[in-house]
């Protein structure tokens, strides 16, 4: 299965991130003017690093001025792998140092060192410089990470760095592309002629082209009426991946930054979370209770307040805090998602964590209320079945277990809750796994039914394989049958469709299949080819033989050979006829006698008898075996 990442630039300013993304990929991310003139980073650049049959990968330049932060965070929050850049010629500076913690708080835990301006120092003192700035690096997360010395402007080191990052990536699983869609919006702008459009990185799930998608926390149902990679068009978008949208159903002013595009109302709004918390190593202000700060998660910035239940203050902590945000507006949010706490003035960050609670209420202040948080941070038995099932889509109680550290009594208990399905001796998975699922085949069957609307549906088998890589088969199974049995689709033998789909000929061809249709029933027996019909009424090749299959399909047409097809209704005549002005059997000759057909169209069309069985042969001779319609 193909890998989709996105690597991310981090480092303190004119360290040279952009030269370095643009001597990696021959792309200037710094695109705006104000960028050109002033240079340097003011939003976040994009550009393709790499991509073949087993990997593709993505590169985001971050702004290094603190006063471009917000920017920074949205950049890295849905990364899976950081280069941080330090200059030969200035080592470790301010904004390195903030980047690092951001980094640490997010949960970015890959990471290479590029140590960036490399022919500015002499070759004697490379080592030293190197040692001091792994020193500076020894207590974050690049202390065993890869070094590699780099010259933009001589390409010295860029080919090992490409390596380098490939190599890393090769050892990380990708995101889950199986589940629900979310796309944490960071860009919103229009294209003349197109419409609005937002790019994101795929947090998780994918989205397909032509997609009916939410936008929240607004709750606007849209449409992802194009995609695009890197500016080349798309199909799909997967987890991981950079991806342009293009919106039909609301325009730019409805949206912003921080809005997050998914394809399932199970995502939780709120504006309040219970969160796990730590603050920086030195902290230069005092944290009180209830102070305003800004929440940064996702590419989301709001301001809110922190609300702490054991403590008034904070002047220094190195250990985890267990408290609450109330934020001024809702965001989506889920259990574990990471975010940055920072102070609105003076600007600088305080602290970042992870979501233990998404839907956190007011709870008193004092002890009981963080050991009723410890128990959440811990999760409930249901939480951490949920969780594993929800990264697997399906399991053995014995993986359960073992996934969970759940005792067997504990999981018993788990799994005869409602929400939780055996859809196989010993196997199980959960509701949200089989509605994304239902999902996902909806989606195919939507996709499939719009590009070949006069075909009656998809075959299972291709289903069953754009599915198998991800999901157990028996589950598969389980979410097919279960599809029929709500209603959602219809399953003939080996092809499957919308329930409530028709195959159809498309509104802008019907007139002139209607033509085409009144032209073969007019010429009665004596039919040109059918591809002379198909010319004249000015169908294109490309749909033709699709057309005639459907039109064999819904018995509109009856096919003499691969060339000649007669109108139904004129060969039910036809039989009528021959039945009436013959006896229980007859030869070629009555036949030819009775419908005055040539023996060009005689023998294909005795011969469409029996294959309809309607007549078999018995010698000369055929024999009526069948009702005549």
């Amino acid at each position: 299965m193909k890998k989709y990442f996105t690597i991310g630039m981090a480092g303190h300013i004119d360290h040279g991130k952009t030269t370095l993304t643009k001597a990696l990929t021959n792309v200037d991310t710094d695109r705006l003017k104000e960028e050109k003139e002033r240079q340097i980073s003011i939003e976040l650049g994009f550009a393709p690093l790499f991509e073949d049959d087993h990997m593709h990968v993505s590169v985001v330049d971050v702004p290094g001025h603190e006063r471009f932060i917000r920017q920074m965070i949205a950049g890295v929050a849905g990364i899976d792998l950081v280069v941080l850049v330090v200059a030969a010629d200035e080592g470790v500076m301010p904004q390195t140092k903030e980047h690092l913690e951001i980094l640490h708080f997010l949960g970015v835990r890959r990471g290479i060192v590029a140590i960036s301006k490399a022919d500015r120092v002499e070759n004697d003192f490379l080592d030293l410089v190197r040692e001091e700035i792994l020193l500076e690096l020894e207590n974050s997360i690049f202390k065993n990470s890869p070094v590699v010395m780099v010259d933009s402007i001589s390409r010295k080191g860029i080919d090992q760095l490409r390596a380098t990052i490939l190599n890393e990536l090769a050892q990380l699983e990708p995101r889950d592309s199986t589940g629900p869609f979310r796309l944490p919006i960071d860009q919103v702008f229009t294209v003349k002629g197109q419409g609005t459009v937002v790019r994101g990185t795929v947090y998780e799930g994918r989205v397909n082209e032509d997609q009916t998608i939410l936008v929240l926390p607004q709750n606007i149902e849209v449409r992802a009426r194009q995609l695009q990679v890197h500016h080349s068009p798309a199909k799909t978008a997967f987890a991981g991946q950079r991806v342009a949208i293009n919106l039909s159903g609301t325009a730019k002013e409805e949206l912003e930054r921080g809005n997050v595009l998914v394809s399932s109302k199970h995502f939780i709004v709120s504006n309040c979370m219970d969160v796990s918390l730590q603050m920086v190593g030195d902290l230069e202000h005092l944290v009180k209770q209830r102070m305003p700060i800004k929440c940064h998660i996702g590419t989301s910035e709001v301001m809110g307040r922190i609300v702490f239940f054991d403590r008034n203050e904070i002047t220094e902590e190195s250990g985890e805090i267990l408290c609450q945000l109330r934020l001024e507006e809702e965001i989506v949010i889920k259990r574990g998602d990471r975010f940055i706490l920072r102070r609105p003035s003076p600007q600088e960050t305080i602290g970042g964590g992870w979501v233990i609670d998404p839907k956190g209420e007011k709870y008193r202040f004092g002890d009981k209320t963080i050991q009723e948080l410890v128990k959440k941070r811990e999760g409930k038995p249901d939480e951490r079945v949920l969780a594993a099932l929800q990264a697997a889509k399906g399991l053995t109680a014995a993986d359960l277990l073992t996934r969970t550290s759940l005792s067997n009594e504990e999981l018993v208990s788990v799994l005869q809750m409602e929400s939780f399905i055996c859809y196989y001796p010993e196997h199980y998975t959960h509701k949200s796994v089989i509605t994304a699922v239902i999902e996902d085949i909806f989606d195919q069957l939507m996709v499939f039914h719009k590009k070949s609307p006069m075909r009656p549906g998809i075959n299972k088998a291709e289903i069953v394989q754009s599915l198998q890589k991800s999901l157990p088969s028996q589950l598969i199974e389980y979410v097919l049958e279960t599809g029929v049995e709500q209603g959602i689709w219809d399953r003939k033998g080996s092809i499957i469709s919308k329930a409530e789909f028709q195959p159809h000929v498309p509104k802008s061809w019907s007139k002139r299949v209607e033509g085409m249709l009144e032209a073969i029933e007019k010429a009665g027996l004596s039919v040109e080819y059918l591809e002379n019909y198909l010319a004249e009424a000015g169908i294109p090749s490309n749909i033709a033989l699709e057309l005639r299959y459907f039109l064999l399909n819904t018995k509109q047409i009856m096919a003499l050979d691969e060339k000649f097809h007669l109108a139904t209704s004129v060969f039910n005549k036809a039989v009528n006829k021959l039945k009436e002005h013959t006896g229980d059997t007859f030869e070629v000759g009555d036949a030819k006698e009775v419908l005055g057909l040539s023996r060009k169209y005689m023998i294909p069309f005795l011969e469409l008898l029996d294959r309809e069985k309607i007549t078999v042969r018995e010698d000369n001779r055929r024999r009526w075996v069948k009702k005549v319609l």
